[in-house]
């Protein structure tokens, strides 16, 4: 918890504004600004691709933590569309990572939804859930439009 403490005093005045420090820490691999971005509630959920749900403070720091000790995420928040009340927040986008292997650069796609709450202490991450997306680059399908046979529900 004190890592989550040392960065604490930031006060964010836009969901946009935690969201670009967000990527910034997991690009870093920095954990104590990656904790001070989420709300201080017991009730915070983070999901990674693949991974269950992880609920509370604790217990996202402690999986950002084994993700960081690999490597940081060379991660590139794309097609961001958002939905913006006066005190909560859904983003929703496409992560870009490019990782590289012996064998040269290969891309990653992960399909995200980022919630952010409006809190005393300015807005804060409340929720991070990742999908593993497509093998192929994802484009932003023109408005309304849905590719047959791909929804699940």
């Amino acid at each position: 918890m004190r890592a989550r403490r040392q960065h604490a005093a930031a006060l964010f005045s836009s969901p946009d504004d935690v969201e670009a420090q967000f990527y910034e820490a997991l690009q870093q691999g920095d954990l104590a600004k990656l904790m001070s971005l989420w709300a201080d509630d017991d009730e915070i959920v983070c999901v990674h691709p693949g991974g269950p749900r992880v609920v509370g403070p604790a217990a996202i720091s402690a999986t950002f933590e084994a993700i960081f000790g690999n490597a940081p995420i060379p991660v590139v928040p794309e097609q961001v569309h958002r939905l913006h009340s006066v005190s909560c927040a859904v983003h929703h986008l496409v992560e870009r990572i490019v990782v590289r292997t012996d064998e040269g650069e290969q891309t990653a796609w992960v399909l995200a939804t980022n919630v952010y709450l409006k809190t005393a202490q300015g807005w804060r991450i409340i929720a991070h859930h990742a999908s593993p997306g497509p093998a192929e680059p994802v484009e932003a399908p023109a408005a309304g439009a849905a590719r047959p046979g791909s929804t699940l529900h």
